[in-house]
């Protein structure tokens, strides 16, 4: 196999084990074969049958995003921005987001959308909860993406009829079977040829999940040795029906499941006992979250959207709780996302020291591939996979560069990133996706919200058109 040599780059961001951080290494040398990386450090004098020269770039390990909805969130853009019901707590999951909702070929036209867009961010890992299609193996596969196929099932639906109050539709066999076919594309994706396929199980929403079903996708889970992830502790109106039910927290009813632990995930995790607007009687749930190692998926983005945030991601990690980032929503843009964590958490907090930059970054490499079950991604160290991203440091807005994690972070995001490799292989070249045509998707992404904009209100509870909930900023397009 060949011998790839990034030489003299201004900086690399290393991986050092002696104290299990990332460092910041100057004028230093990457060399990979085989998918794997043989060299990283100063002055590499081994063999080298293509040379990258790395002066003017940071070379930095590719992002590994724990929680992303690529099939589906694409086609909200510009419906959901400022949209959340007013009797449901400011949500937009349960009178909207069911009704704008993709066809099949928009669902393709998203996950190329979203896939690009993560790609262009310097995400080379993905954990994808979308809900099992046909052509999705064949997408991830394509899109030179590593990604943690992750199908979503639940026992029940839920709608409303009038926009106040959330009702649940159940079917225990609708969740069986939702879940069969789960497993099946689990199979595929762990027998996938590319061997950048791999996988989890999610049952999908703690409050459309029966008892059965959260349990026994857990053991199953746990037979197969893959982590679990389930949203919970995400909305008002969630809080509020796991307390009518169980009379306990969600957090706390994952407890009482026997289902929280090291190979866990709680997707969101904000709404724990002690959130202000619960006014629960507990303070239990941050504690059980760090005495069972269990995770929480951070995606400050959509939350942010209805003035609604975590209390706050610095506390949390100083508590102990292990954290990745994610992007639940549009854009599929990490670099943004991992921006949005450090502003939330500072203004939750009313404090800037809260949250570093630092480790914001490593919660988006090292933290996201800790909760993966994964020791070979998120850090530059011999042995791990080439998942690597080169960005621009002559970039105008890189410009001043103190530090280049802080200067990409807060301004310059995806317009310096230049080049990213997955498993040795190129898929950025010059800020443009090699593996996707980004253009055309997003083209076929813009007809299939028109088509679904157009049925709308068939599926809605009011019989509204889309511009009744959701009018343009300003007349005209009507």
């Amino acid at each position: 196999m060949s011998v790839t040599v990034i030489r003299n780059a201004d900086i690399v961001v290393a991986w050092d084990k002696d104290s299990q951080s990332h460092i910041y290494v100057k004028n230093a040398d990457i060399a990979f074969e085989n998918g794997k990386l043989t060299y990283v450090g100063t002055g590499y004098a081994g063999a080298a049958d293509t040379e990258q020269d790395g002066r003017g770039f940071m070379v930095m390990p590719g992002l590994v995003n724990i929680h992303s909805h690529p099939a589906s969130e694409p086609l909200n853009k510009s419906i959901l921005d400022e949209l959340g019901s007013p009797g449901l707590y400011n949500s937009a999951l349960y009178e909207f987001m069911p009704i704008i909702r993709p066809d099949a070929e928009g669902a393709e036209a998203a996950w190329k959308v979203a896939y690009a867009e993560l790609l262009k961010s310097g995400v080379t890992t993905l954990a994808d909860l979308s809900v099992a299609h046909p052509s999705w193996i064949d997408l991830a596969g394509q899109s030179g993406l590593r990604v943690c196929i992750t199908p979503m099932f639940r026992t029940a639906r839920w709608y409303t009829k009038n926009g106040h109050v959330v009702e649940y539709e159940w079917d225990e066999a609708v969740g069986e079977k939702a879940m069969a076919q789960a497993l099946e594309m689990v199979d595929a994706a762990e027998a996938h040829p590319s061997g950048r396929l791999f996988s989890m199980l999610c049952p999908a929403q703690i409050d459309t999940c029966s008892e059965g079903l959260i349990k026994e996708s857990y053991a199953e889970a746990q037979r197969r040795k893959i982590p679990w992830q389930i949203h919970a502790a995400q909305s008002t109106v969630e809080f509020h029906e796991i307390t009518r039910r169980h009379g306990v927290s969600p957090v706390q009813w994952l407890e009482q499941l026997d289902v929280l632990g090291e190979t866990s995930i709680v997707s969101h995790g904000i709404f724990l006992d002690d959130y202000p607007r619960n006014s629960w009687h507990t303070r239990r749930d941050l504690d059980l979250l760090v005495e069972t190692r269990t995770a929480v998926a951070h995606c400050p983005t959509v939350f942010m959207r209805r003035g609604i945030a975590m209390r706050d991601f610095g506390r949390y990690l100083r508590a102990g709780v292990r954290l990745g980032i994610g992007t639940d929503t549009y854009p599929h843009n990490m670099l943004e996302e991992m921006r949005h964590v450090g502003y939330v958490a500072r203004m939750m907090a009313e404090n800037p020291r809260t949250v570093t930059s630092g480790e914001i970054f490593t919660a988006a490499t090292v933290g996201g591939a800790d909760l993966l079950g994964r020791d070979d991604i998120g850090r530059l160290e011999t042995g791990c996979n080439a998942d690597l991203v080169l960005v621009n440091l002559a970039h105008p807005m890189m410009r001043p560069g103190y530090d280049p994690i802080r200067s990409m972070i807060y301004a310059a995001a995806e317009r310096a990133v230049d080049t990213v490799y997955v498993g040795g292989e190129k898929v950025v070249e010059k800020g443009q996706c090699l593996t996707i045509d980004f253009e055309q998707a997003a083209e076929d992404l813009h007809a299939a919200q028109q088509r679904t904009v157009q049925r709308a209100s068939q599926e809605d509870w009011a019989k509204r058109p889309v511009t009744a909930y959701a009018p343009h900023s300003f007349s005209g397009l009507a």
